[in-house]
């Protein structure tokens, strides 16, 4: 009989366990995070910016440099 009761209380304790970590794992994840706010066109602009000098610089790095052919 006493052999019964603690089958009861382990298996009422996994399962308590286990709802709470489905409690846990779905609380988390159905936060919802804030988008973020659109790029200005400033802000393009000089993302862009700095692409194409890096862009032109690479260009100008390349032409001074003999050709290295590809295999």
């Amino acid at each position: 009989m006493i052999h019964c009761r603690n089958c009861f209380q382990q298996r009422g304790a996994a399962i308590a366990g286990s709802l709470f970590i489905i409690w846990l794992v779905t609380a988390c994840t159905s936060d919802q995070s804030k988008p973020l706010p659109p790029p200005t066109p400033d802000q393009v602009r000089g993302h862009a910016d700095r692409t194409f000098e890096k862009l032109r610089l690479e260009e100008q790095e390349r032409s001074g440099q003999p050709a290295v052919p590809r295999y």
